[in-house]
């Protein structure tokens, strides 16, 4: 316990290493004790940061979440969402978690879901498949899928965005994490929220959250 506790306190000063991992997804996980918060990460990319996962956090900030009670998440990383519901924005939501990586699963179980009174069921699946045999309805799907730093082209399709409307329901929020550090990444996410999301949803509209660009399906969702 001493030791954790040491480790907790460390981690406000420089980053401590926990664990590393290899999966069939993903040649190199880690997980890292940063100000307090475990975060997972690979070579060029952060999947989850608990409530440090500013990206979500700061879209969150920024939606009426009034008519939400279940929410599906494409890409459950170790659990930021949830946690950061939870944890700073007080809300009592249930959970439907689809990921992919076992190993990603194994580590959100070990460091992040314990921690959480939500109800959360968590999926070992392709995000596609699911969401293309899925008649649940859904207030609110955060759709975060990369590998390492980059969306694989199957979800920016017309087709995924349609499967994705079909599993939201009639006042649903759909929150797309795309990368917009660098000009390269807000050019193609530009071009794709031009040529293909605002095709689906004529009403979304791009937010720019730090190094990221949240795609929502409706703007009158923001207040």
């Amino acid at each position: 316990m001493k030791s954790n506790i040491l480790k907790k306190w460390l981690s406000y000063v420089k980053d401590v290493h926990v664990e590393s991992l290899e999966s069939h997804y993903n040649e190199s996980l880690q997980v890292l004790l940063c100000k307090g918060r475990y975060q997972l990460c690979t070579p060029n990319a952060i999947y989850s940061y608990a409530d440090k996962y500013d990206n979500f956090r700061d879209s969150f900030k920024r939606l009426n979440l009034t008519h939400v009670d279940n929410v599906l998440i494409l890409g459950f990383g170790m659990g930021s969402i949830p946690y950061m519901l939870e944890k700073k924005f007080l809300k009592n939501y249930t959970y439907t978690g689809v990921e992919i990586d076992e190993s990603v699963i194994y580590l959100a179980s070990k460091y992040v879901l314990d921690e959480l009174k939500s109800e959360i069921e968590i999926v070992e699946a392709d995000a596609w498949s699911y969401i293309c045999q899925s008649s649940t309805k859904f207030d609110l799907i955060c759709v975060d899928i990369f590998v390492d730093d980059k969306i694989p082209e199957v979800f920016l399709t017309q087709e995924f965005l349609l499967n994705v409307k079909d599993n939201l329901s009639h006042q649903g929020i759909l929150m797309f994490n795309h990368l917009g550090l660098h000009k390269r990444d807000i050019k193609a996410t530009d071009k794709y929220n031009h040529d293909v999301f605002l095709n689906i949803f004529p009403n979304g509209i791009a937010l720019k959250v730090k190094t990221n660009i949240m795609l929502i399906n409706d703007q009158n969702k923001i207040i």
